[in-house]
């Protein structure tokens, strides 16, 4: 059965400010599947105003069920922007580990960078009605165990490559210190064009853009937890070569400056 996991929304803009209305749930997948799919999860919403919701962008393949469909998004490289109406809605879906799409593939994921697919289009006509069955599930188990059967059905096999490029990745994000591609790829004993070549194919994204993008989750992490005030330090930490070099990054992904970003958390 799956077992429920603890959320910590990283990577959503303003995540302190969550709009009331949604509700949500993750859970660990089985130990077979553990090398490809980091949690499965799910939101649902009962609105009664419009609101806007916000993601930086990762390196991670989602499915996703919703309105009785499933679909693939590819990594993003973009800022996740998403209108939701007043009423009711339900998503459940597959979180990818970084690297955990690939043996799923023929191809490199970076062909699905800033995709959606329909998933069928992806797997075949085994995964014509997975959204709808998904979303028809009794509870949120039984959707999961759906999601399991449909995944162990394309009789993927474990994979080295994902553990290694899944291990890189943490590394990356969970070391501030590191600020060049050189640094991983002599930890993990390849050239830093075996490692381009190796993230291009199983993630979708290169080393590079990996480090900046999660150096700007950390700025927002911070700067929503009312901890980001001197900008020229805060980009000393994440490993800018300035602060203006911070900001012009910051802008470029959020939309707005870390200044702007922190007083809209406020009125808020």
């Amino acid at each position: 059965m799956a077992r429920i996991k603890p959320i910590k929304l990283r990577g959503a803009l303003h995540a302190r400010l969550d709009a009331k209305g949604f509700r949500h749930a993750r859970y660990w997948p089985s130990p077979d599947l553990a090398q490809f799919v980091e949690h499965y999860w799910a939101v649902d919403w009962t609105l009664d105003e419009p609101c806007v919701r916000e993601t930086l962008p990762h390196p991670v393949v989602h499915l996703v069920a919703e309105n009785d469909e499933a679909t693939i998004g590819g990594p993003a490289t973009r800022r996740w922007t998403r209108r939701f109406a007043p009423g009711h809605g339900r998503v459940f879906a597959i979180k990818f580990r970084v690297g955990g799409f690939r043996p799923f593939v023929d191809g490199p994921v970076s062909a699905h960078a800033d995709c959606v697919r329909a998933a069928h289009e992806v797997f075949g006509e085994c995964a014509r009605d997975l959204g709808r069955d998904v979303l028809a599930a009794a509870d949120h188990h039984a959707a999961v165990e759906i999601y399991e059967s449909f995944l162990r059905g394309l009789g993927v096999r474990d994979d080295p490559v994902v553990d290694l490029v899944a291990g890189i990745a943490g590394r990356i994000a969970g070391d501030r210190d590191i600020t060049r591609i050189e640094q991983v790829a002599t930890e993990s004993g390849l050239t830093p064009r075996t490692l381009q070549r190796l993230f291009r194919d199983y993630v979708g994204a290169s080393p590079k853009w990996l480090i900046q993008r999660y150096r700007l989750h950390e700025a927002v992490a911070r700067i929503d937890a009312g901890a980001a005030c001197d900008w020229a330090a805060l980009a000393l930490d994440l490993g800018y070569s300035d602060q203006a070099h911070l900001i012009r990054d910051f802008k470029k992904i959020v939309g707005r400056t870390p200044v702007e970003y922190a007083k809209a958390g406020v009125r808020a």
